[in-house]
């Protein structure tokens, strides 16, 4: 979609949702560059109404990022979507309307080679699942999920993605794992309405990083109740920790009583903050003492180790300098650059 592969082992994606309304194209564009630039592959943006379907077309004129409708209810917006130059639709099948609306919708993206995405999700389960399983189970989202497939199948449709999420981490993964072994379609993961910036991290972590470890996924969204933005950083970060995406990785000592120097925190912090800047597919370790420092310091790229004053810093397994505690990012710094 958009130049971006999802599945048949394309690397994983990371995917995000504008808050704009999506009538304001401008408004709209602006987040979706600033989105690009931290690093998304894919975004998404709500479509309510005719206005907003009608406003891709300036926004795709915009903004240069794969761009998904996210559409519920009237069909006729998915259709103007398509024409409009949307570069995937999302929708649930079932709730569009009849055989004949969803067929149109499927021979229109199929038309334009514009994938579906089928969104299920436990907080709006059709009604008759609800009443077969009593509430959100892992066997009444996959159902869910096998009956909006067979839709779209049926209307020769097989450019589809399927996401089949919940806010409960234990039943999102336990969803993933069932229908990744009932269908072979791309999987888009997240755990949706996971929170706070801090908590929907640490929710989002643990259901996509335990399905992603387990070779389950395709694409993922941190869904967070903040700034799209951070949803990107997060989603990035968590890529880099499965080994799953290159990038500048920062490894620093969470400090104890044995640790030399008092601003540690603040110095992890700093380094943080200017590694953000750093393209480079690099292992960077701040150690605070010399238990694990120096090893972990010699197993990074570059790093150093905090003894009483000063730092040492080290290179790829050698000990470069001793440079005084206070100049020691300025000099993590410069050694990154010569990398």
């Amino acid at each position: 979609m958009g130049g971006v592969a999802v599945g048949g082992g394309a690397p994983v994606s990371v995917q995000s949702m504008c808050t704009t309304d999506t009538r304001d194209a401008k408004a709209t564009a602006a987040q979706l560059n600033a989105l690009k630039a931290a690093g998304c592959d894919i975004a998404r943006v709500a479509v309510l109404d005719m206005t907003a379907a009608k406003a891709i077309k300036e926004i795709k004129s915009r903004a240069d990022i794969p761009l998904v409708a996210d559409i519920h209810f009237d069909y006729r917006l998915a259709l103007e979507c398509v024409k409009s130059g949307a570069d995937k639709i999302r929708i649930n099948p079932g709730n569009i309307g009849g055989a004949d609306k969803v067929r149109a919708v499927a021979d229109a993206c199929g038309e334009r080679g514009v994938p579906i995405r089928i969104g299920v999700n436990g907080g709006s389960l059709e009604k008759e699942l609800l009443e077969k399983y009593g509430h959100p189970t892992a066997e009444a989202l996959c159902e869910s999920a096998m009956g909006h497939i067979q839709l779209l199948e049926d209307c020769g449709f097989h450019d589809i993605a399927l996401s089949i999420k919940s806010s409960d981490v234990v039943l999102t993964v336990e969803a993933y794992e069932m229908i990744s072994s009932m269908t072979d379609y791309p999987l888009h993961l997240g755990v949706t309405e996971a929170g706070t910036e801090y908590t929907g991290i640490i929710k989002s972590s643990a259901g996509i990083g335990s399905l992603l470890l387990g070779g389950i996924g395709d694409t993922i969204r941190v869904s967070l109740t903040a700034d799209p933005v951070r949803e990107v950083a997060a989603g990035i970060e968590l890529l880099k920790a499965l080994g799953l995406r290159k990038g500048a990785r920062l490894t620093s000592c969470p400090t104890c009583g044995r640790c030399r120097v008092s601003n540690m925190i603040d110095i992890a912090a700093q380094v943080a903050k200017r590694l953000e800047g750093v393209g480079k597919d690099i292992h960077v370790a701040v150690m605070g003492c010399a238990v694990n420092g120096p090893g972990e310091a010699r197993e990074a790229d570059v790093g150093f180790a905090c003894g009483d004053g000063v730092a040492l810093l080290f290179k790829r397994g050698e000990i470069l300098k001793k440079v005084p505690i206070g100049e020691a990012v300025d000099a993590l710094f410069e050694e990154i650059e010569r990398l």
